[in-house]
């Protein structure tokens, strides 16, 4: 099913699930960890029976953010990924979810650290399970460092502006609870089941319309920089085109022979 030495896929039912794969650097970004994760999103867009993605991290950590190591010399060339990266400059930033938005909703599952450029992927998520000891964070500044994954364009519109700044410019870890109470993250679960937690969900959405939670997640993101008027106008266009599909009448149909929905991507 793809993937690489620092980056593992599998499947559960329709949810395609992406691990980070290095727990013995805390699964800190590597060359071989970006190239799977460009190749899972891809994956999972040219893929019609996945209707979902889970991104994880191997032996309790999400992600510890880029490999300062391997930044600072040449450990990031990795032998034979080196190529990817040259035929496509932008390819980082896209494993990152930088420059690529998913259009299959993703559920970010969160243990242990996630701090630097693993809260800047996190930003990339829709939902996002964490278990109560995880640690978020930006801790660039602190560094001497600029978080330039998109932190300081999409975090200011994620959560309260005073919030976002204290994160950007203070460098200091926020536990789970925190990062719940600002709105980062959508749930707190006991340590372990974040995994769990992100799977669950996943199947509510997965038994949903595909055409329609595709769409869905679609005007969310297209409308969010329009003015009121716009957004609206904006969501009609999409959303008009979705009750002419066979599966809208299907959902309809179900719902009155009291039945689970058998929708088709039609």
């Amino acid at each position: 099913m793809g993937g690489t030495e620092h980056l593992t896929v599998h499947r559960e039912g329709a949810t395609l699930v992406l691990t980070l794969n290095r727990p013995e650097a805390k699964n800190a970004l590597s060359l071989p960890m970006l190239v799977g994760l460009h190749d899972g999103w891809r994956a999972a867009d040219e893929d019609d029976t996945v209707r979902s993605v889970v991104l994880t991290g191997a032996g309790g950590t999400f992600c510890a953010g880029m490999d300062l190591k391997a930044l600072a010399g040449d450990g990031m060339a990795a032998g034979h990924y080196r190529q990817r990266l040259r035929d496509d400059p932008d390819l980082h930033w896209k494993a990152m979810l930088r420059h690529h938005r998913p259009r299959k909703p993703v559920i970010a599952a969160v243990e242990g650290h996630c701090v630097a450029g693993g809260t800047e992927i996190l930003q990339g998520t829709d939902i996002r399970v964490a278990g109560e000891s995880a640690v978020f964070g930006l801790f660039e500044v602190a560094r001497g460092l600029f978080p330039i994954g998109g932190s300081t364009v999409r975090l200011p519109r994620q959560i309260p502006r005073t919030h976002a700044l204290e994160m950007l410019l203070t460098g200091r870890p926020y536990p789970a609870p925190e990062a719940a109470r600002i709105g980062l993250i959508g749930h707190v679960v006991p340590d372990g089941g974040a995994l769990a937690k992100a799977l669950e969900i996943a199947e509510r959405i997965n038994a949903c319309g595909p055409l329609a939670v595709e769409a869905v997640k679609a005007s969310v993101y297209e409308t969010a920089g329009l003015s009121e008027a716009d957004g609206l106008a904006a969501e009609l266009a999409r959303g008009w085109p979705v009750f002419d599909t066979a599966d809208a009448k299907e959902g309809a149909r179900a719902f009155a022979e009291k039945r689970p929905p058998v929708f088709r991507r039609a």
